[in-house]
């Protein structure tokens, strides 16, 4: 399920919880993890937008594609890229339990159908974990390992009643079916969920395809300004490991180093970031990076913004989680010491911000050839490859 997870280890760290940490000393670009998910859920609203998308891989399908199939039983509900995904999918994550359950969702007298579509995927979430709690009891069970606690609010109820009139559920494999346990795993989904995000498009808001829950991936902290940056690749053709996430280090990194990602783009001024981080992960965040910005006027902080986007833009899962001291600058050839610098970020902005156009991705060195650091550094989000400037 999970590779080169040899060069990390999950260990605990005082008022932050489980993290991961280094194992040996890394090389930037190194990849440190290539984790697969235990669920996938859609992100798109019914209709021609989730015609678009393999129900299982969640692969682009072509217009008129000669290869792909449908549920027998759900239609053109629920395509598939390629027989053997559709074939996959029937005893996975589309089974009889899933198609009935998705199918009176998308009825017309779905207990859904007035509501906003972020209920719509919460219970999309819960028929899939629910799924996975039938089919895979110790991946169930890995689910309800991951930060986050059960709180009993008028949504979890709600969504609770809806799996209970679409599922007729009393049990769900080994675990019993209650409102308690929709309420953890709706934390569970709220905390570590991955989006897998549409293809870059200059003219267009990036949006999100399919959420997944990856169970080594999951544990990574977050810091404003990260040392790895994950990529996905799902409309790769290899095979069903399309949404597997690949974490990479951005620059060199000692034994012992917490390894952190961005939960959001890093060109985010600091109220935002902090008020995004309270309301959806519960936390104040107090990185290096925040204790500078801290007490920055709003002027301030838009004027860094400005520079953000002239020098280059920022995407999820990036950056420095303790500044840039692991960064070695003899190897990457850049001159500027955070230290000494009035603005102790400008080295990570220059050196790891995509430059493109409403891009907003981080760039990492593609990984090292012969234990030889690459020049060459591919953004998270638009693709791109260019070479490293001295």
């Amino acid at each position: 399920m999970s590779d080169g997870s040899s060069s990390i280890k999950m260990v605990e760290i005082e008022n932050k919880g489980r993290a991961l940490v280094s194992t040996k000393p890394l090389r930037a670009g190194e990849t440190l993890l290539k984790d697969s998910p235990i669920l996938l859920y859609s992100a798109v609203p019914d209709g021609a937008a989730a015609a678009a998308y393999c129900s299982h891989c969640f692969r682009t399908i072509a217009p008129h594609s000669v290869t792909a199939v449908s549920c027998p039983n759900c239609s053109t509900a629920s395509p598939f890229c390629a027989p053997q995904c559709q074939s996959v999918a029937l005893s996975t994550s589309h089974t009889p339990f899933v198609c009935q359950a998705l199918r009176r969702l998308r009825a017309a007298d779905s207990p859904l159908l007035h509501h906003h579509l972020d209920r719509l995927l919460q219970a999309r979430f819960l028929v899939a974990a629910y799924n996975l709690a039938m089919l895979s009891p110790s991946h169930f069970q890995t689910l309800l390992s991951l930060q986050g606690e059960a709180f009993i609010d008028d949504a979890s109820v709600f969504l609770h009643s809806v799996i209970s009139s679409i599922c007729q559920l009393s049990n769900v494999g080994e675990f019993k079916f209650s409102v308690e346990l929709t309420a953890a795993l709706l934390a569970k989904d709220k905390l570590n969920a991955f989006g897998l995000m549409e293809p870059f498009d200059q003219d267009k808001e990036r949006s999100v395809r399919a959420y997944g829950i990856y169970p080594t991936a999951s544990f990574f902290n977050h810091d404003c300004l990260p040392n790895a940056c994950r990529f996905d690749y799902v409309d790769s053709a290899s095979d069903f490991s399309n949404a597997d996430i690949v974490v990479r280090v951005i620059h060199d990194l000692p034994a012992g180093r917490e390894i952190c990602l961005s939960y959001f783009p890093v060109n985010c001024k600091y109220s935002d970031r902090q008020r995004r981080l309270k309301e959806d992960y519960g936390f104040v965040c107090d990185c290096d990076r925040c204790k500078v910005e801290a007490n920055w006027s709003d002027n301030e902080e838009e004027g860094e913004g400005e520079m953000d986007h002239d020098e280059d833009d920022m995407d999820e899962d990036n950056g420095d989680g303790d500044g840039d001291e692991g960064v070695d600058l003899e190897t990457t050839d850049c001159g500027m010491d955070k230290e000494n610098d009035d603005f102790p970020h400008a080295y990570f902005f220059v050196r790891y911000m995509c430059s493109r156009d409403n891009c907003g991705g981080t760039l990492a060195p593609l990984p090292p050839v012969d234990a030889r650091p690459s020049m060459v550094m591919e953004c998270n989000v638009c693709g791109s490859l260019s070479k490293c400037e001295d």
